[in-house]
């Protein structure tokens, strides 16, 4: 039954990447990436990780998604009709291609790894939300207030950049 659960699983995922990847319209590529992250969450619960289930699916599919989707409208959702880019096109293609490998190799290295660690029980034990937030608040705090300043910066200056020159009076 867990098997079946996960090849649906599994099967949606997919489904929603290729979704990002083929779909002509960005705002549907955004939300096959939503369904993505949701999948990759259910995932997280069947390996007993609520906690990084529930982060997924706030900080990916609540902020990360609405964010794509704000940039998207800012910038016009609809890109149809757009000539002139099928060098640009090309060449993005064979990058991704080139990504897509290199993700793969240092996927199948990790798996690699990870089979030679639990091997010899080198593995660390889960972490609980204490000791998340133990580390968080104490090994990394400086990178964590850091990480809030910045997004809060980046905040700041995409609201700048979109707002429209005021108009001189005259």
């Amino acid at each position: 039954m867990q098997l079946l659960f996960f090849l649906a699983l599994a099967a949606v995922a997919i489904a929603g990447a290729l979704g990002v990847v083929l779909s002509k319209k960005p705002v549907y590529s955004a939300l096959s990436l939503l369904v993505n992250f949701a999948v990759a969450a259910l995932l997280f619960i069947t390996l007993q990780a609520q906690f990084v289930a529930v982060v997924q699916i706030i900080v990916y599919a609540g902020a990360i998604v609405v964010l794509f989707l704000f940039v998207i409208m800012l910038i016009g959702g609809d890109l149809t009709g757009v000539g002139g880019r099928t060098r640009m096109r090309n060449v993005a293609s064979i990058v991704a291609v080139v990504a897509g490998v290199l993700l793969l190799a240092g996927l199948g290295y990790a798996v690699v790894a990870g089979q030679m660690a639990s091997a010899n029980g080198d593995v660390p034990g889960q972490g609980s939300v204490q000791a998340i937030a133990q580390m968080l608040f104490t090994d990394y705090l400086l990178p964590f207030e850091l990480t809030a300043v910045l997004l809060l910066v980046a905040m700041i200056g995409a609201v700048v950049l979109a707002r429209k020159p005021a108009e001189p009076n005259t």
